[in-house]
């Protein structure tokens, strides 16, 4: 098998291979190091490449050479990423190693202790062979910081993966990797999946366990990253469930029980299925290529016996930001301050920006006004979704964001498709029934062109991201799949439906 297969294998492809005795566990890791080595200084997405990852490979190809029948079954059940190879978001302790979430004065810090996710990981017999970056403190929705220099998008180098798992997205996309670590308490693993053309699993608040005390932060959520959405639910299963080290955790035996992606049977579920459409989430300037790509995807659900029906939400794309931001201002903000207080000359401009805008908003709301707005938005959505299975809403209204900007000044989102940095426009709603209209429409804050914070807010929700089609500036589109609070298998049975109906590749040309 050539080099340039081995690392385009997916997780479950791999496994099976491990099985059968075709692939070893080492060929498999050389492979996916090999593609860092030759790829990664034209996108930019590994801190660095973890050498003890070879160690584990070769322990689990001892065991998969000698391994009966039997015990490869065993194993299959206790350790269901035996010899598999995961990218980690720097922000996930490895212990041993440097832990810097970015930050330049963080550069000597090293972790006591794993992550609880990655301790899962190894538990279940994988390993981290790469870590990837992020923009400082999780807090951008693009990929660049002092620290590690610019993240590029694979499918389209000017563009970014977006952020905050960024260096995720775009190392799945660009085959240095089956299975990713990311968190998300804004968009930050559903907006690097929409434009990598990835698969992104944002889990109900409590299901997978964090790092307190913000894992308090009922926003935010740890979760795994694919190509497919098989893969998603391999590493999702490996991550859920109770752990004493986060009191937030819940109860989550028999996870995706009997769930395959591949099965005839999530196709055929789609009969009678009710699916709600919602376009615009109310006035997000949604992008042409964008509805036409979320059409396309509800039309060949229709046609496979959904019923879908387009609603509106009564929501605005400033009052979430409001609401988020309140929320922000009070917790968040804070929380950066302490970490960062005496090296402000260090930060990117953009950890500044959002400290900064964040504790302007909460200025003007009590922390229980924004407690009060944000059971609003959650009555409102569970209003809209009754008498439905599940929701299907864009990722980003926007379909792209410039690599190298930080967005200091708000967004204006053109008729390419591109959100870009440069003012000039005059503000205008811009917003017709086709999406953003060809003069542009400029918002106050970039934040307020993804279509994710909605459902942070509303964070008992689960959501899998699936690929939706391409936009015109090159890069994918991507897809919320969301279901009521914690009913996971409902989510992922439509998406895994969307990716049977409207097939991906997962990894960008080149």
């Amino acid at each position: 098998m050539s080099g340039s297969e081995t690392w385009a294998l997916s997780a479950t492809e791999a496994l099976a291979k491990f099985r059968s005795k075709e692939l070893s566990p080492v060929e498999y890791l050389s492979a996916q190091i090999g593609r860092i080595t030759t790829a990664d200084d034209r996108i930019n997405a590994v801190t660095e490449v973890v050498e003890e990852a070879v160690t584990s490979a070769r322990e689990a190809e001892a065991f998969y050479a000698s391994a009966t029948p039997d015990f490869l079954a065993e194993a299959a059940d206790s350790q269901p990423l035996l010899g598999l190879p995961v990218i980690a978001k720097e922000k996930h302790a490895i212990s041993g190693r440097a832990l810097t979430q970015g930050l330049i004065h963080e550069r000597d810090t090293v972790a006591g202790a794993d992550a609880a996710v990655i301790s899962r990981i190894r538990v279940a017999g994988g390993f981290v062979h790469a870590r990837a970056t992020s923009p400082e403190l999780s807090c951008a929705t693009i990929t660049h910081s002092p620290m590690w220099g610019v993240t590029r998008n694979p499918w389209n180098t000017e563009l970014s993966p977006g952020g905050s798992s960024g260096g995720s997205g775009a190392a799945l996309a660009a085959g240095f990797g089956p299975l990713a670590t990311a968190s998300d308490i804004a968009g930050s693993t559903r907006l690097p999946a929409a434009f990598t053309g990835t698969v992104g699993f944002k889990a109900p608040y409590g299901r997978i366990p964090g790092l307190q005390p913000l894992a308090a932060d009922w926003y935010r959520g740890d979760g795994p990253m694919a190509r497919t959405v098989a893969d998603t639910a391999l590493l999702a299963r490996v991550m859920v469930g109770v752990d004493p080290s986060d009191h937030t955790t819940i109860e989550s035996s028999g996870f995706l029980d009997g769930f395959d992606a591949s099965s005839a049977e999530v196709v055929d579920g789609l009969k009678g299925k009710r699916i709600a459409l919602c376009l615009r989430l109310g006035d997000f300037p949604v992008g042409q290529d964008i509805i036409a790509n979320t059409r396309a995807v509800a039309s060949a659900l229709e046609a496979a016996g959904a019923v879908v029906e387009e609603i509106e939400l009564p929501w605005t794309a400033e009052r979430i930001f409001e609401t988020a931001f309140t929320h922000f201002g009070h917790l968040l903000a804070p929380a950066m301050r302490t970490s960062t207080r005496g090296h402000e000359d260090t930060l990117a401009d953009y950890t500044l920006q959002f400290m900064a805008d964040a504790e302007a908003v909460a200025s003007r709301h009590t922390f229980y006004e924004g407690l009060a707005a944000e059971a609003q938005i959650q009555a409102e959505l569970a209003t809209a979704m009754e008498g439905f299975d599940v929701l299907l809403a864009p990722t980003s209204a926007v379909a792209g964001l410039e690599a190298d900007s930080s967005y200091l000044d708000g967004i204006t989102l053109d008729s390419s498709g591109v959100g870009r940095e440069t003012s000039g426009t005059v503000p205008s709603t811009g917003v017709g029934a086709g999406g953003v209209d060809g003069e542009g429409v400029r918002l106050e804050h970039y934040w307020q062109a993804h279509m994710t914070m909605p459902f942070n807010i509303c964070n008992r929700v689960p959501i899998v991201n699936v690929p939706s089609g391409m936009a015109d500036c090159g890069i994918p589109t991507g897809l919320q799949v969301i279901a009521h609070p914690f009913d996971d298998r409902a989510a992922f049975d439509v998406a895994a439906a969307v990716e049977q109906l409207v097939p991906w590749t997962g990894l960008a040309p080149g």
